[in-house]
């Protein structure tokens, strides 16, 4: 039985152009996202035959495919509710998301510092990976996350509210090697909106990582 399920896009294919064309909405929703469903669902079987038969010769490799597939479905799940065609500009108060505007000037200084490290972050991530702002439980503050692949480099316990993806299928189609000119055309599409409910779900919760009992 699968476990984990492709997710509809919260709009068509055509809502974010021109930032990102419906082509590559397609490609990378319907099959690279599809993917990474499918290879969490298949390493799930591939442990559940590896228990019963008590055979653990490729435990590693099945962990490692688990913890990417599933990352992948994660990370991805967020960013296409991140984004929307009348996205963009900046979190403001009048908008109802203060105390998202409010927590990124805390903990980073200002927007613009905040918006200079993300973009800096996903636009220099060696070969495929994600930037990502993420809630921090321990401090109680926004960090910003460069991620490679879609599992490494991570805090733990560090919950994603903003994810860019800055593997190629997410872009080159468009922006072929300007990786730099996709990031910064990615701001015009934020979500605040959902960031912003993201971020207070995440603060909810952060009760439930215990570092001592």
């Amino acid at each position: 039985m699968a476990v984990y399920t492709l997710p509809e896009l919260p709009y068509d294919y055509a809502a974010l152009a021109p930032v990102i064309s419906p082509e590559i909405i397609e490609l990378h929703h319907d099959k690279h996202h599809a993917a990474y469903v499918k290879g969490a669902n298949d390493t799930l079987e591939q442990l559940a035959e590896a228990r019963d038969k008590e055979s653990w010769g490729s435990i590693n490799g099945l962990e490692k495919n688990l913890a990417f597939h599933l990352s992948g479905h994660i990370l991805h799940s967020i960013y296409w509710q991140n984004m929307t065609g009348e996205g963009g500009g900046e979190p403001l108060e009048k908008d109802g998301v203060g105390e998202l505007a409010d927590a990124i000037a805390e903990s980073f200084g200002s927007f613009a510092g905040f918006k200079a490290q993300l973009t800096k972050a996903a636009a220099t991530t060696q070969g495929s990976g994600w930037g990502v702002l993420a809630y921090e439980p321990v401090s109680g503050r926004l960090v910003v996350e460069q991620i490679y692949d879609h599992q490494g480099n991570v805090g733990q316990g560090s919950t994603p509210v903003l994810v860019f993806d800055a593997w190629e299928h997410a872009f080159y189609l468009q922006y072929k090697n300007q990786k730099v000119d996709f990031i910064d055309a990615m701001w015009a599409v934020v979500n605040w909106q959902d960031v912003a409910r993201r971020y207070a779900a995440a603060k909810e919760r952060s009760y439930n990582l215990l570092l001592a009992p």
